[in-house]
């Protein structure tokens, strides 16, 4: 049944009117008849009364069961047929009346996997059976209590035909599988942990597998398999040692175990999320398991990781121990992407990590904090609880944990989550319950610190200072400030660990032997006195990004270049020549400035660059984004106004400025990047050492000798990451090189559409001043589907949230090629649909001009009937609606 924007849509569900439901369901057990377009699916639901609610609801009879696109064949009680006046079915539910206090309900349902382009609940792509039940995809299935706090076991048994379907996969261990004579075949799963129904997963097809065996420090042997297309297996091998990695690294630093027989992931085309972690069946998006030299980066393989082991550590870190309801969605998701940041800090570069964590956050996060769609990370309220798997739940959560093990320390901390781990095994709890934890754990009081949970907005620290070298004194003052958003106009102090440092004339740290490297500022303003320094020192605030804010500091630009040459916090280093650089983009923007020469970029700047450019001490990882320009959504954040087409040209007349002044230091860095050795996608000194050389041609690709560079390069790439260097060097050129390198490109890879993925994002996010048609004309590249949603983030999406400059281009063509997109998903994949409806919301950060552009596809989007829920929500939001 279709859902419509009509008046009485949608409904707000609040978390203050959370209530545990009429009855608990103990044990499901699920049989599948699967076929293409009939899929029959009959359920046993064991059911008891909830006996904890109070004796009004303890009078009521009635199981509500949540169903969308159901057909019921069959309804039985304890095995008797229920009578049509004992039932009721709704467009969204099934009533069922009169239940006794305990009981088997038996369900039998149709679905047609075939026809759900959402990719929510079953359905079938490319031939495989694929289940996605986070978060309310159970619905879709079969009826049922679709909410996180009801937990059971599960017992899975589907049948499908042996050549359709060789293999039959669920959750939990493998107890039967046999045959049929009628050409099926049969296989019987159980979980013996209880779940949610989101963590619900089936897969049937045509697979290949890549197996190897782990032994857990608990002594379990575990069998580990990847399961793929056809094809496809050569391509795990990377997937597979991260797994192994993240496993005996979960054991060594929460002293976590696997608790089943096998870990299964299988990797499939048509995914609307990255992956997903039901219990023992791990669903990924082929995208972040496939990956071979060829065809994958160095930036896909550290994705690779990472994901790999986020849905590997939830096995505790949201299954084990789980939701209790979706407000609470941030206690497993922010938890277990602080865990996979920590893995792959400690697998790689901790210092390059972390600054591409904050870049992340600030591109995605920042912006959202400062929009309609602003929220905490624990929401007071929804309409479509699938708009809040949020930059803000995922990525600002996952900062808000940080700051707890700072304030607690890493012993601490550990204490803390493994009191969490040990008291709430097998239940659904809440972010209280989390913070109780960490409390009792180690004596603490956190209850200012709670307020992260429940206040949006992106705090600003201020930060001013006086020091009296002669007197032996330094004071510094810490303010903040938190500017409204919806729904909270009002804001109150938070509690804040600043990780804090003074720097001497030599670079040295002169706080060293102090108890604590932070200050904790838990009101509007604190100042903290520092005795006996007595010589002047330049202070590194928020060091390692340890609160997540905005920062205003009165450094002089003298100071920022300092820092940039010599801070001792890697972090801080790179952040004094984002915020340097910022500074200079944005008074050349102010000055209008078309065309900018070396004069208009401070000497010491220049001089910060070559010092860190001949510094061989240096990781090049690090150094690659320590000479990497701030990124054009970064510095128009600093804007009253985002005046994005100035600032592009300003920044390119910056970086073309940069490239010329220092040439030879350019040419020289590229040269001495260069690698022989074969390639190794575990090692971060291979990767830093392309991603410097890559960097150094990007800014030598404005001139002659660059683009031949980047010719000769893409000619003798013997990997994906180099040819990606080269073609990204010339894609914003009006030079014969680009087209080439385009054209060579599509003919090696067109029938590789994950490597497709990267020549249309290419494409879409390119400076160049034909892209608005390019990206229309993809549109009908067999290369592209709107069915995908792969290929639409890989054009739509990374036009719209990665090309700002031609986003808003006054035309308004920009605006109008999104806002098509998101009508033609509505009816295809709501979920995407609205997901990459966001940038349209970021209209009050333009022109007068443009804001009218915007809302004018905004309210054209509203208009349409038969809206989906996701994409009325975020719209109507946008607008201030809601």
């Amino acid at each position: 049944m279709s859902q419509t924007a009509s008046k009485k849509f949608p409904n707000t569900i609040y978390l203050r009117d959370y209530k545990e439901p009429l009855y608990w369901i103990d044990h499901v057990n699920l049989d599948f008849e699967l076929q293409a377009e009939k899929t029959f699916v009959k359920s046993q639901l064991h059911f008891r009364k909830n006996e904890n609610l109070p004796s009004e609801d303890q009078e009521q009879s009635t199981l509500i069961l949540d169903g969308e696109d159901l057909i019921l064949r069959g309804l039985a009680l304890d095995g008797a047929p229920l009578r049509e006046d004992r039932y009721q079915v709704t467009a969204d539910h099934l009533h069922v009346f009169d239940l006794p206090e305990s009981g088997v309900l038996e369900i039998e349902t149709e679905v047609n996997p075939s026809a759900n382009t959402r990719l929510e609940g079953l359905y079938r792509s490319s031939g495989i059976f694929c289940t996605q039940c986070e978060a309310e995809g159970f619905r879709r299935i079969t009826y049922y209590l679709d909410r996180p706090d009801v937990m059971a076991t599960y017992r899975v048994r589907m049948t499908a035909t042996q050549e359709d379907c060789p293999v039959l996969l669920s959750n939990g261990n493998l107890l039967e599988e046999g045959s049929n004579p009628d050409g099926t075949h049969w296989a019987e799963w159980e979980d013996p942990h209880p779940k949610p129904c989101y963590l619900f997963a089936l897969v049937a097809g045509k697979l290949e597998h890549l197996e190897a065996d782990y032994t857990t420090a608990s002594g379990r042997a575990v069998k580990l398999r990847i399961y793929v297309e056809p094809g496809n297996v050569e391509r795990c091998s990377y997937a597979m040692d991260a797994l192994k990695r993240s496993m005996r690294w979960d054991e060594e630093r929460f002293g976590l175990n696997y608790d089943l027989d096998c870990f299964n992931i299988v990797a499939v085309g048509d995914f609307n999320m990255g992956a997903m972690e039901n219990k023992g069946l791990n669903i990924f998006n082929s995208k972040y398991i496939l990956a071979d030299a060829d065809t994958a980066t160095d930036a896909d393989f550290g994705f690779i990781e990472a994901i790999v082991a986020h849905e590997y550590f939830h096995n505790w870190s949201g299954n084990r121990v789980t939701c209790r309801d979706w407000f609470q969605l941030s206690l497993k998701e922010g938890l277990t992407v602080f865990r996979d940041q920590e893995f792959s800090a400690d697998m790689r570069s901790e210092a390059v990590k972390r600054i591409q964590d904050v870049k992340m956050l600030r591109a995605r996060q920042f912006p959202e904090d400062a929009g309609p769609l602003a929220h905490p990370i624990r929401p007071e309220s929804y309409i479509e609880i699938n708009n809040f798997y949020t930059a803000t739940v995922y990525e600002k959560g996952a900062e808000i944990i940080r700051m707890l093990k700072t304030l607690l320390g890493w012993e601490g901390f550990r204490k803390g989550a493994d009191l969490y781990f040990e008291r709430h095994d097998g239940q659904a709890v809440t972010c209280e319950d989390w913070i109780r934890a960490m409390e009792e754990a180690n004596g603490a009081d956190l209850s200012h610190f709670r307020l992260w949970y429940s206040q949006s907005g992106t705090p600003v620290l201020m930060a001013s200072w006086t020091q009296n070298p002669e007197a032996g004194s330094f004071e510094i003052t810490l303010s903040q400030h938190t500017r409204a958003t919806p729904g909270q106009t009002e804001k109150r102090s938070l509690q804040m660990p600043v990780r804090f440092g003074l720097l001497n004339a030599s670079g040295q740290d002169v706080l060293t032997g102090q108890e604590q490297d932070f200050l904790i500022l838990d009101k509007a303003s604190k100042t903290f006195r520092f005795e006996n320094i007595s010589e002047a020192v330049v202070p590194s605030i928020n060091r390692g990004f340890s609160v997540p804010v905005k920062l205003e500091a009165h450094h002089s630009e003298a100071d920022l270049a300092f820092l940039m040459a010599y801070d001792s916090d890697a972090f801080n280093r790179w952040e004094a020549s984002q915020s340097y650089l910022t500074r200079v983009l944005l008074k050349l923007v102010e000055q209008r400035k078309s065309d900018v020469t070396r004069d208009d970029i401070p000497a010491d700047l220049i001089e910060a660059f070559r010092v860190n450019m001949q510094d061989r001490a240096i990781d090049p990882a690090f150094k690659a984004l320590l000479l990497t320009l701030p990124a054009l959504s970064y510095v128009a954040d600093q804007m009253i106004v985002a005046d994005y087409e100035c600032l592009s040209m300003v920044r390119k007349g910056v970086k073309d400025c940069l490239a010329g002044v220092l040439e030879t230091e350019w040419q020289a860095l590229y040269r001495s990047a260069a690698l022989e050795e074969s390639f190794d996608p575990a090692s971060g000194h291979q990767a830093g050492s392309r991603a410097l050389r890559a960097v150094a041609l990007g800014y030598l690709s404005g001139l002659a000798d660059g683009r031949k560079l980047a010719a000769d390069l893409y000619g003798d790439a013997g990997n994906m990451t180099d040819r990606m260097a080269a073609l990204t060097a010339v894609i914003d050129e009006d030079c014969p090189e680009r087209q080439q390198m385009l054209d060579r490109f599509e003919q090696r890879f067109s029938d590789n559409l994950l490597v497709m993925d990267k020549w249309l994002a290419l494409q879409a996010m390119s400076q160049h001043p034909a892209v608005l048609d390019q990206v229309e004309e993809l549109q009908q590249h067999p290369a592209f589907s709107w069915t995908n949603p792969n290929r639409v983030r890989s054009l739509i999406g990374a036009f719209a949230m990665n090309n700002p400059r031609y986003f808003h281009d006054l035309s308004g063509r920009g605006y109008r090629i999104l806002a098509d997109a998101v009508l033609k998903l509505n009816d295809i994949n709501p979920q995407v649909a609205a997901r990459i409806l966001a940038p349209l919301g970021t209209w009050r950060r333009v022109d007068t001009e443009r804001q009218g552009l915007m809302k004018q596809e905004l309210e054209r989007i509203l208009e349409r009937e038969n809206l989906s829920r996701d994409v009325y929500e975020v719209a109507s939001k946008a607008l201030g609606r809601d």
